[in-house]
């Protein structure tokens, strides 16, 4: 059983994680693979509003969706576009990138290759990983504007489309961790953490909500 002192904690750790940004035009979207096909849909609906001229989706595989997406992350994210209406010559497929960081430097090579100039990127990703995906790019694209976007989904919605509520609250208490280790390790900017929100982390840890956090040595 969840207590519900966790999934208070779990909500304020959930709004910290999204940007809140509002959804303008911009040179491309960016769609981040995981195993969440709503990422795809974000952006194919990004280029049906005319806030993108084209969408790039990066990611091969990891050990979560290697059996759902046995093409790669990225090549599902692209066909998944097309059946929604996107025509082709507006994706751009990226499929080796292992990581938040390989995703914005791998897509980044790739636009500067095809001469796309590129000043602003809608940054699109899991809710809970905006700001992840936010601190990372501002640390290996600089000079861009970046504007991120997930599906509209609030906490509950999530974990009922996932399934497994305590899974979610372990992704979500992993991500924030990292957002407080990797600047140090200069994979991202620094992100402040308020202070309800650092509380908030600490009551799930002690709580055991910790399987997706780094190794010991690493955390802060």
């Amino acid at each position: 059983m969840i207590s519900v002192q966790s999934w208070r904690d779990a909500r304020i750790v959930w709004d910290h994680h999204q940007m809140h940004h509002d959804p303008r035009p911009c040179s491309v979207a960016v769609g981040l693979g995981s195993h969440d096909l709503s990422v795809a849909t974000t952006a194919a609906e990004a280029f049906g509003a005319g806030l993108v001229p084209l969408i790039v989706f990066t990611g091969a595989n990891s050990p979560t969706t290697r059996a759902r997406f046995p093409e790669g992350e990225a090549v599902a994210y692209r066909e998944h576009a097309l059946a929604l209406g996107v025509p082709e010559d507006a994706v751009r497929v990226e499929p080796e990138a292992t990581n938040t960081g390989q995703n914005i430097r791998y897509c980044r090579e790739l636009l500067a290759a095809e001469g796309v100039e590129v000043s602003s990127v809608l940054l699109v990703s899991k809710p809970y990983e905006q700001r992840r995906a936010y601190a990372t790019a501002r640390k290996l694209w600089p000079g861009v504007e970046f504007v991120c976007t997930s599906a509209p989904l609030e906490l509950p919605e999530y974990v009922d489309g996932i399934g497994d509520g305590r899974l979610v609250i372990d992704m979500l208490v992993g991500a924030l961790q990292r957002l407080m280790v990797y600047p140090r390790q200069g994979f991202m900017i620094e992100q402040d953490v308020p202070e309800d929100v650092l509380r908030a982390y600490e009551r799930l840890c002690r709580a055991g909500f910790t399987s997706r956090l780094v190794p010991a040595r690493a955390r802060p």
